[in-house]
């Protein structure tokens, strides 16, 4: 891999984590098992209006941002989310976050 190509994805590791909504579904993407039947909440404490806002957000800006780095696959008709191909080269960093979670603000994760 080029340095070019480094640099690239490196900022793409760091413009998905850069915002909460994007950290909190990738991060509950790395201990999430394709194979359970439950549903991943990405933020359960909102007023009707927030979760609105946070939807429309997620389906216009970060779920497709997340896709196009490869990060996630989206499935819009079934509104399902997984790992995406390039998941692996994020894994690291989300590693390192939930091995120091108790060392971050409470809202960060």
């Amino acid at each position: 891999m080029t340095s070019k190509q480094q640099s690239r994805i490196s900022d793409e590791i760091l413009d998905a984590l850069g915002h909460i909504q994007r950290r909190k579904l990738l991060y509950a993407l790395l201990s999430h098992n394709p194979q359970d039947d439950t549903p991943v909440v990405v933020d359960g404490d909102e007023s009707v209006e927030e979760e609105l806002s946070r939807l429309v957000e997620m389906h216009h800006v970060h779920l497709p941002k997340l896709e196009d780095y490869g990060f996630i696959r989206w499935d819009r008709d079934s509104n399902e989310v997984s790992k995406g191909p390039n998941f692996e080269e994020i894994r690291p960093l989300l590693q390192l976050l939930n091995d120091h979670k108790d060392e971050l603000p409470d809202d960060w994760l």
